[in-house]
């Protein structure tokens, strides 16, 4: 600091002895005036310190005034970071942070999405009242924004606002509402959270969107994916039914069987009999297999709280036998930091009691090191005494044997006691244990000797009779062990069973009673149990010493001892006083006591999730949700159907491209049947738009009245629309600016387009006549995702530059004859534009024919078909079929998996696109390109350098090897340099711009901008992979 401070020339080296607030405010100074300065050098360099001194911990509240006038600075690196400052001190310094609201209102506004997401995040941050409604009104715009960044900061800024005015929670389900509508990972997480904690209540929020969430988890960020598989944990339990109802109620009649008579037994087998024959079978519902199915590949993830999770989702909802999928990966865990260690333990120590076989096959794993904790040690120890069986109990039993000669005496108490557990519920190795237990009863070490003689006490208990001589022995290390809970012990037992040690007991009682006034409590409680028992059963001997005992015990400072003695005396001497108890004062004494049943601590945790704080601390936390019950009946499944319309495109008779809007359940997966959808064969192909048949006049006239009254409703102040396309006339996806000339400008414009896509490259381009894209509103202001559809069908570019690509369907050896290839034709499907055409090639290489050939069930996730699946049912020996398949890959590059079925067998077939093939070209003037791209700027853009190889240094040959990786379409451009690509994901319709710039020598700059990242990240490997080869 004196270093910088003296070279700039703004402040005075303070000396060695200087008081540190001297310091302090000698460098505070030269912050200020550094700030106060007209360079934007110098406000960046005293504003990346003071955000420095914030991140160590240091209090710079003192610069708020300083810092906040530099709110309106026009430099974007120094505003980004007064924001940062200001979100930090924000709520310390309200009456100054609301001088500068209007500022923070006009950043609201700003082109530059962090600007606009800090403005939020610093308004949020001022917990004043007055200005709810401001807040209110930002969180709603900043809700429809097109950035997903700035949506996530609404949904961070709802909790705020609902603590800060609970009565705007109406307002505030409203903005829910609509950010879970939302399609972007971004956003996905955070508004889940703003649910959680606002309305958790209002489930019905969920039903819609239940099946987008578990479709977009996996790309959800880490801690987002938390917080929406502890709330998908809570859905699943109100709407679907128990997978293991049958199961556990088998258990229950079970356990009747076996403590009932046999008389119940009898009278019950019909109702039992009944019963059963009344429980339907099981039927897992799709939508619950769903979550199951999308938060498996979670378990491999590097987060340990989305790994526990997932843990805690498939224990509270997965059928017994797919629940132990999650103990590998718990195991996994266990290598982690000792706190992620003692979490995890904790889950696995109450999982280990319902699902012991579950994490037998890791025992190993649970194995104590020198260098654990004693925390970890002893949750290791209970998950070892939990996995003990008939099999395991001797390797288990030498393990304990290692562990008793440790130096950490709370971890030895611990092993003394698993031993015991295992003795109790292990019945073959009792003998050995309590063997084991005896012989350390001569360990030097006290504490030691103390655990085993209460841990001994209690299994004695179990069979009193066989091992008096082992209560002689505990008898006679009275004198030695001075541990108060280890000698009350040894009393309760001899007392308990003084009839088998008769000569011992009135010998240890009259030792006890020369120091019973030096004692601790408990020990004295059990002095006069002790001498109470005696005198009920040997009265001659210890009749005396009694009433002794009984003569201390009544001037004790403790007055529960005081009262046991005044209780006993009356009860066991018979006095003209004494009541009827006197009579029963034996049976009271010596009564058959049950044995203790030696129980895991965390058998009841259960009823808390697991996974939360409620569980780690065995008791309810604040805010913690319930884990709800299991229904009896399962709720209404439709009410998480969500219909959306898909438009196919026919040729009207005049020419004009017609919509027909066909309704669609999201329900169309791969998961369902596929028979009858989908895939048509390669000759029932549209033709040409020029060669297409009809409609029939009746059809096209109803078609130009519906477009005539659209037209009416229309406002008068909205620019016209294209006229040369009816499918711009009638869709609300996209639209055009520019009156009726314009739009004849516009098609001038595509014509020229062609013709210099053709001189570009010298190759022969088909006409392709596509809409200009163009600004659209934000995708969480409107249900429907961005499109740009096509005015005809779609002719290919990609393909004059390179030739289609064949995959490998089913290789005719494992297809036994049957061999399957496909290709992506690149070409829009007939059923749907909005899907992937694949064309399907069927080879039977067998001298028989193959009958009954049809698609099987789909097993793919995230993947869609079409509605019309037409296959060959019969393939002669030598025959080829083709057929096409439109497959809907939602935006993803996951494998659509299905089944080939043919008479004889079913083969399991998997069809992965590359990222490349899941768009369509776009063409647009490089002014629209540009425009686009301005848009799509900071967290939309990806930007990769690159070596270009040998091959690829002319344009010809970099837009064919770029086009072969991905389809897109080339921007005409009067200048050469640099090549510009535009094209649009297939499913939702997001725009892909592709820029490559060549640098000096072989070196380029590769950039991508689109709203997909992820499409976007896996896109720059695969150009990169491309050109560099």
């Amino acid at each position: 600091r004196v270093t910088t401070a003296a070279r700039m020339g703004q402040g005075s080296c303070p000396s060695h002895h200087a008081s540190p607030s001297g310091s302090s405010f000698t460098w505070h100074d030269d912050l200020k005036e550094m700030l106060d300065s007209n360079k934007d050098s110098l406000k960046l360099e005293a504003m990346k310190r003071i955000v420095a001194m914030i991140a160590r911990g240091k209090n710079a509240s003192d610069l708020f005034p300083a810092v906040v006038k530099n709110v309106a600075c026009k430099n974007i690196e120094v505003k980004k970071l007064v924001y940062v400052y200001l979100v930090r001190y924000a709520e310390e310094q309200q009456d100054l942070a609301l001088l500068s609201i209007s500022t923070f209102q006009r950043g609201l506004k700003d082109p530059n999405q962090l600007i606009r997401a800090s403005a939020l995040r610093v308004l949020s941050s001022i917990r004043v009242p007055i200005i709810v409604p401001i807040m209110m009104l930002a969180i709603k715009e900043a809700a429809s924004d097109m950035s997903p960044y700035v949506r996530k900061t609404a949904a961070h800024a709802i909790p705020k606002l609902y603590s800060l005015d609970s009565d705007q929670k109406d307002q505030l389900i409203e903005v829910i509402e609509k950010l879970l509508a939302d399609k972007t990972t971004l956003v996905a997480g955070s508004v889940v959270m703003a649910f959680e904690e606002v309305c958790p209540e209002r489930i019905d929020l969920i039903h819609k969107n239940y099946r987008k969430l578990c479709n977009l988890l996996i790309d959800v960020e880490e801690w987002g994916q938390v917080v929406i598989i502890n709330m998908l944990t809570r859905y699943a339990r109100t709407q679907f039914l128990s997978p293991n109802q049958n199961e556990s109620l088998l258990e229950e009649n079970t356990e009747k069987a076996f403590y009932g008579s046999e008389e119940e037994d009898g009278k019950d087998a019909k109702a039992e009999a009944a019963m059963l024959a009344k429980c339907k079978p099981y039927v897992m519902d799709p939508d619950h297999r769903l979550l199951l199915r999308n938060t498996k590949p979670l378990l491999q993830s590097r987060n340990a709280a989305v790994v526990m999770a997932v843990a805690q989702l498939y224990f509270h909802l997965a059928p017994k036998a797919e629940v132990g999928v999650i103990a590998k990966a718990l195991v996994r865990l266990l290598r982690s930091h000792r706190s992620v260690q003692y979490v995890v333990l904790q889950n696995v120590a109450t999982m280990s009691i319902k699902r012991r076989g579950m994490f037998e096959p890791y025992l190993k794993s649970f194995y104590i090191r020198s260098t654990d904790p004693t925390q970890i040690k002893i949750l290791k120890l209970e998950v070892l005494t939990n996995l003990a069986n008939e099999t395991n109990i001797s390797t288990i039993l030498r393990e304990f044997q290692t562990y008793i000669r440790s130096m950490d005496k709370d971890f030895v108490a611990a092993t003394i006691q698993a031993i015991g557990r295992c003795a109790t519920n292990i019945g073959k190795v009792r003998d050995t244990c309590l063997n084991g237990l005896v012989q350390l009863l001569s360990n030097r070490d006290e504490l030691v000797v103390a655990e085993s003689v209460v841990v001994i006490k209690k299994l004695l208990q179990m069979q009193p009779a066989q091992h008096s001589e082992i209560i002689k022995h505990m008898a006679k290390l009275t004198d030695n062990i001075q541990v108060p809970m280890a000698r009350a012990s040894i009393l309760w037992l001899i007392g308990e069973y003084c009839e088998h040690v008769p000569k011992i007991a009135p010998d240890v009682l009259r030792k006890m009673a020369k120091s019973f006034t030096n004692e601790e409590d408990i020990v004295k409680l059990q002095v006069i149990n002790l001498a109470a028992k005696l005198y009920l059963t040997n009265s001659k001997q210890s009749k005396l010493l009694t009433q002794y005992v009984l003569n201390l015990a009544k001037y004790d400072q403790n007055y529960d001892i005081r009262d046991r003695a005044r209780f006993i005396r009356q009860l066991i001497v018979p006095t003209e006083k004494s009541g009827a108890l006197n009579k029963y004062a034996k049976k009271l004494f010596l009564a058959q006591k049950p044995a203790p049943i030696l129980e895991s601590s965390f058998k009841d945790r259960d009823h808390f999730q697991l996974g939360s704080l409620s569980h780690l601390l065995n008791a309810k936390a604040v805010g913690y949700q319930e884990l709800p019950d299991w229904p009896d009946e399962a709720p209404d499944p439709s009410v998480r159907n969500v219909e959306v319309k898909r438009r196919r495109w026919r040729r009207g008779q005049r020419g004009r491209t017609r919509k027909v809007p066909i309704r669609q359940s999201w329900g169309v997966r791969a998961g369902t049947p596929w028979e009858g959808r989908g895939v048509l064969p390669a000759k029932t192909l549209p033709q040409p738009p020029e060669l297409a048949s009809p409609h029939s006049p009746s059809e096209e006239e109803e078609e130009e009245e519906r477009e005539k009254k659209a037209k009416k409703k229309a406002p008068q102040g909205r620019k016209g629309r294209a006229e040369t396309s009816s499918e711009e006339a009638s869709t609300s996806e996209s639209s055009s600016s520019g009156s009726d000339s314009g739009s004849e400008a516009e098609a001038k414009q595509r014509k020229v387009m062609r013709a210099g896509m053709g001189g570009c490259t010298g190759i022969p381009v088909p006409p392709i006549e596509l809409p200009i894209s163009t600004p659209c509103s934000p995708p969480a202001a409107r249900p429907a995702p961005r499109r740009f559809p096509c005015l005809i069908w779609m002719t290919l570019l990609s393909p004059a530059f390179s030739a289609v690509k064949t995959y490998e369907l089913l290789h005719r050896m494992a297809g036994e004859g049957l061999a399957v290839e496909y290709c992506f034709s690149r070409r829009p499907f007939p059923g749907d534009p909005h899907m992937v055409a694949v064309q399907i090639q069927i080879s039977n290489n067998t001298d028989t024919e193959v009958k009954n050939l049809e698609w099987g069930q789909g097993l793919g996730e995230n993947v869609g078909c079409s509605d019309n699946c037409v296959v060959p049912e019969h393939l002669a020996p030598g025959d080829t079929a083709s057929v096409v398949m439109g497959i809907d890959f939602c935006d993803s590059t996951q494998a659509a998996n299905f089944q080939l079925c043919t008479h004889t067998r079913q083969f399991y077939v998997s069809i992965q696109p590359p990222v490349g093939e899941l768009m369509a070209p776009v063409f647009m003037s490089e002014n629209e390109f540009k425009k686009e791209q301005g848009k799509l700027m900071g967290m939309s853009e990806i930007t990769e350098k690159l070596m270009l190889s040998e091959k690829c240094q002319s344009d010809h040959t970099i837009v064919q090897q770029l086009t072969s990786a991905a389809n897109v379409g080339r921007v005409p451009s009067p200048c050469s340099p640099p090549n510009r690509f535009a094209a649009k994901t297939v499913t939702s319709g997001s725009l892909v711009l592709i820029t490559l710039e060549r640098r000096e020598g072989s070196t380029a700059q590769l950039t991508i901008n689109s709203e997909k990242m992820v499409i976007g990240t896996m896109l720059v490997k695969d150009i990169i992979q491309a050109l560099a080869q």
